[in-house]
């Protein structure tokens, strides 16, 4: 049984992302940190990030959406951290907080081929639900063990990862 926490800035648009992660295993344990991180503070959602994870068990995967550059060309990554957790995110400085805190031990580049889901008409079509269809979907599918981390697409220098 694996253990999802989801963080956003969407307000209370996130129940979908729930939806998701118990579409891809229905045994997940699925939880909400916030919905509430002002809108596109990138380092507030870090914060969060590192204030929490210390009273989850180890392996526990945290999908943080907070996107100001949605549709743009950053990365969708999962980042494994030194303290055990993984965070699935975009790369645009929601980690840099987790660096300087725990730090990182790899970061990986979500491969959308496999990792990005293609279930509806919609998913292929828009990048405002890159929350649902890439960061929740690969998020569940690592916490379900469905992929693991090395799935997840290709690993890049951790000293690239945006601050």
């Amino acid at each position: 049984m694996g253990y999802v926490v989801l963080q956003t800035d969407f307000g209370g648009t996130s129940a979908v992302m729930s939806g998701m992660c118990k579409l891809v295993d229905r045994s997940l344990q699925v939880y909400d940190l916030t919905h509430q991180v002002p809108k596109f503070n990138v380092r507030a959602a870090g914060e969060n990030l590192v204030e929490v994870m210390p009273f989850w068990p180890e392996g526990t995967v945290f999908v943080s959406v907070c996107d100001p550059g949605v549709g743009t060309p950053r990365k969708a990554s999962v980042a494994k951290t030194s303290n055990g957790y993984y965070i699935v995110t975009p790369d645009n400085g929601t980690l840099a907080p987790v660096m300087d805190s725990c730090g990182i031990d790899e970061i990986r580049e979500i491969d959308q081929t496999i990792n990005r889901y293609h279930g509806n008409e919609w998913s292929d079509k828009s990048n405002i639900f890159h929350g649902r269809d890439i960061f929740a979907y690969c998020g569940a599918r690592v916490a379900a063990g469905v992929i693991s981390f090395e799935e997840v697409g290709k690993a890049y220098p951790v000293s690239e990862i945006v601050r």
